[in-house]
C-alpha cells in the first residue's frame, strides 16, 4: 500500500528521504547522470523550510521513501493568481509502473487548489518518453497561447 503525504521539511525521516530520492534522481541520466554536491544534501531541507512557497510530496512504499515531488509556487499575471510548478518528479527504479506519480500528483494538486493556483506547470526532456506519458495521463499538455505563435519552450541562464 502506497502512503502519499505533504513533506515536513523539519521532520528528520522526511528530510532524509527528500534528500536520499532527490539525489537518486541527480545520478539519474534523466537528472543528469551526477550526484548532488554535499553542501547541497545538507542544506536542501533547511532552505525549502525557509520558503512557503515550497512544497514537496512524499511517498511510502511502508517504511521505505519511494517517491518524491518538489514543487515551487510562483504567480500568473494573466490570471492574477499562484500557479504551482512542479520542479522535480522522481520515482525510485524498484516502483516505476506503478502509478506512484499518480497518486502524487493527486495530493500535489490538492495542495495547488488549497493555495488557490490557477494551474500547474512543468518542464519534461522531450526524449523521456514514460514520464512524458504519465503527465499527459495526469492532464498536462504543451502550453501555447495562440497557435500561430507555437508552443511555450524551457529555457535556462545560469547565473
Amino acid at each position: 500500500m502506497i502512503e502519499v503525504l505533504l513533506a515536513d521539511y523539519r521532520n528528520p525521516v522526511h528530510a532524509r528521504a527528500l534528500v536520499d530520492l532527490l539525489d537518486s534522481y541527480a545520478r539519474d541520466p534523466a537528472g543528469g547522470g551526477t550526484a548532488l554536491a554535499p553542501e547541497v544534501l545538507a542544506g536542501l531541507p533547511e532552505a525549502l523550510a525557509a520558503r512557503p512557497q515550497a512544497f514537496s510530496v512524499l511517498a511510502y512504499d511502508g517504511a521505505q521513501a519511494v517517491g518524491l515531488v518538489n514543487c515551487i509556487e510562483g504567480f500568473s499575471t494573466f490570471a492574477c493568481k499562484p500557479l504551482v510548478n512542479v520542479h522535480d518528479v522522481v520515482v525510485l527504479p524498484s516502483h516505476r509502473g506503478q502509478r506512484i506519480t499518480q497518486h502524487m500528483f493527486a495530493c500535489v494538486e490538492h495542495e495547488a487548489r488549497a493555495r488557490g493556483a490557477c494551474k500547474l506547470t512543468l518542464e519534461v526532456l522531450s526524449a523521456n518518453h514514460s514520464a512524458l506519458r504519465a503527465y499527459v495521463r495526469e492532464g498536462f499538455a504543451n502550453f501555447q497561447l495562440d497557435p500561430a505563435f507555437g508552443q511555450a519552450m524551457f529555457l535556462q541562464k545560469k547565473l
